[in-house]
């Protein structure tokens, strides 16, 4: 991604090594090393798309997963060493999914100290009367939740709503789209709501899942499942986060080379006329450094794991 400044969103705090923190058990040294890791990389992304600036009024939607309570955490630790003012209140939308263990989250909050709200509203039962038996409930499920949470937004007077998805998610929303929908299209750092009201931003976009999953161990948050879409089975989503796992194993560096290729997009060199007037593309007689190179055979990096003298090659 685009390189940026030293800034305080992206500054490590952590004072120099010393004997002492040399000295602490191994699980320590990890976790202390994922934090900052985590902190970085959350404080670059609000960095790169400005996702959070002077007297914002921050929504953090709380899911009771893994990755919304890391979000919260991180944000929390950012907020002591930001450039600029801004507060947090944490939102969680209660579905009345049955067995929903209603106490687990307003506990937490105010075990951390944090401001929230908790949301009452029953779209479990519209989903299960709408959604006939075997198909995917995630899209209306997730209008409805939308919905709600901008009137939400309204309500507590928030300025930005920050969502816990993480770089898999973006890069498997991609996935999703080129394999089934026959479009380029992801999940963008920031945007505006289709009313215009409101800014939704995802400060985890750099943040592998891997990660939020190793945070979230380490501090045992209390994670509550997902007994809707969490059970069920053979989703698309699900086969494609899979995959994702598969590949970073094998092939490290794969999704990241996604992720950043999704921020360095040639529009000349895809199909949408939309984007390039192709069909009145003429010669100029100036050269073009934009033009036929693309046709050139370019230099990858030798896949990993290959045997040694082994390297990748281009034919035709």
């Amino acid at each position: 991604m685009n390189a940026v400044t030293e800034s305080p969103w992206t500054a490590d705090e952590s004072p120099a090594a010393s004997p002492a923190a040399a000295a602490r058990p191994k699980i320590e040294r990890e976790a202390h090393k994922l934090e900052k890791r985590l902190c970085r990389e959350v404080g670059r992304a609000i960095l790169d798309f400005n996702m959070i600036e002077e007297g914002d009024r921050v929504m953090v939607c709380m899911s009771g997963g893994k990755d919304s309570y890391t979000l919260l955490d991180i944000l929390r630790k950012l907020q002591k060493r930001a450039p600029v003012n801004f507060s947090l209140i944490a939102v969680n939308l209660d579905q009345k999914q049955p067995g929903f263990p209603e106490h687990v989250l307003p506990d937490y909050f105010k075990s951390i100290g944090v401001d929230f709200h908790i949301e009452n509203q029953d779209t479990y039962s519209v989903v299960k009367r709408v959604v006939p038996e075997g198909k995917t409930t995630c899209s209306l499920c997730s209008r409805l939740r939308r919905a709600i949470l901008y009137r939400v937004a309204d309500e507590l007077g928030a300025t930005k709503i920050a969502l816990g998805h993480h770089r898999d998610d973006i890069v498997a929303t991609l996935l999703l789209n080129l394999f089934y929908g026959g479009r380029m299209k992801g999940m963008p750092p920031k945007l505006v709501s289709d009313d215009g009201k409101h800014v939704v931003i995802r400060p985890l976009c750099y943040v592998p899942e891997k990660d939020t999953a190793r945070w979230a161990q380490y501090q045992e948050f209390p994670i509550i499942p997902c007994n809707l879409c969490g059970s069920q089975d053979g989703l698309q989503r699900a086969a494609v986060n899979e995959m994702l796992r598969e590949w970073d194993k094998k092939y490290p560096g794969r999704v990241e080379s996604m992720l950043r290729a999704m921020g360095h997009v040639v529009t000349t060199h895809l199909l949408d006329p939309k984007l390039h007037d192709f069909k009145n593309a003429r010669a100029t007689g100036v050269a073009d450094p934009a033009g036929d190179m693309a046709f050139d055979h370019e230099e990858f990096p030798v896949a990993p794991g290959l045997p040694a003298g082994m390297q990748v090659v281009q034919l035709g």
